[in-house]
């Protein structure tokens, strides 16, 4: 049977192709847009919480790490205290919220959920500056801009339908959490070294294929909500991706300190 949403490209309809395509670049751009507003949420709240996370004054340091940073009260609250599972977990909490109320929700309470989420994920991530130096995590930002730009491009403009390698790289990201908590008793080099290659390539090839069912579930007569929170739930997928291409990539091009 066929399926009207991805089929809807190939209607030689006059006056209404030109329609469809307009609102399709409208409704990536809003993905797009919204995907961009959260990563810079994400780093802003990283970067803000590394601050007042650490300092340069021995009198205000409660703690010192191996490292040589000093940590603030804040810092070693949200670092060394029980709280760091809050701030652990909080993400986590967020997304699943967002994924399974998003359909009873407003734009407007999807899209603060969604900007709150990226926020938490920024206080989780503000830890990697305490691991590695603060160059090798922005060259590691700009690389993975660029092959998640080519990627989603990819993904975009490909007439390959991506569903069959999706589902292989859906499937493959399960094998790779298992492989991840058991790798947490083992502490094994080759373990962790394999986790974050295979990661790599499965994220990449997951922001290709998320990208093309993005665009797939564009449908010119949605209502205006609908659409909005297609563009919402796109946003958070492809932010997904980013994020987690970006952290695989990290422990291969990180200079730790």
């Amino acid at each position: 049977m066929a399926d009207p949403i991805r089929n809807y490209q190939t209607r030689a309809v006059p006056g209404v192709a030109v329609d469809i395509d307009q609102g399709l670049r409208a409704y990536m751009i809003k993905v797009y847009n919204l995907m961009g507003l959260g990563l810079l949420i994400t780093g802003l709240a990283a970067i803000g919480t590394i601050m007042l996370a650490t300092t340069t004054d021995p009198a205000s340091a409660v703690a010192t790490l191996p490292s040589g940073e000093m940590l603030t009260s804040f810092g070693y609250a949200i670092f060394g205290s029980p709280l760091r599972w809050v701030v652990m977990l909080a993400p986590l909490a967020a997304v699943l919220f967002l994924s399974f109320r998003v359909q009873s929700m407003s734009v407007s309470a999807a899209q603060t959920t969604f900007w709150v989420y990226a926020g938490l994920v920024g206080l989780s991530l503000s830890s990697i500056f305490l691991v590695y130096t603060t160059a090798s995590i922005s060259q590691t930002f700009f690389a993975t801009a660029a092959a998640f730009g080519a990627l989603s491009l990819y993904g975009y403009t490909t007439k390959r339908d991506l569903t069959a390698i999706g589902s292989f790289l859906i499937m493959g990201l399960f094998g790779l959490i298992i492989a991840m908590v058991i790798n947490i008793f083992l502490q094994s080099s080759a373990l962790s070294f394999a986790v974050s290659a295979i990661g790599v390539l499965i994220f990449s090839g997951l922001t290709a294929y998320d990208t093309q069912k993005i665009k797939e579930m564009y449908f010119e007569g949605d209502a205006t909500d609908v659409a909005g929170r297609k563009a919402i739930m796109g946003a958070l997928t492809l932010y997904l991706d980013f994020i987690n291409l970006f952290m695989f990539l990290l422990q291969f091009m990180g200079d730790r300190r």
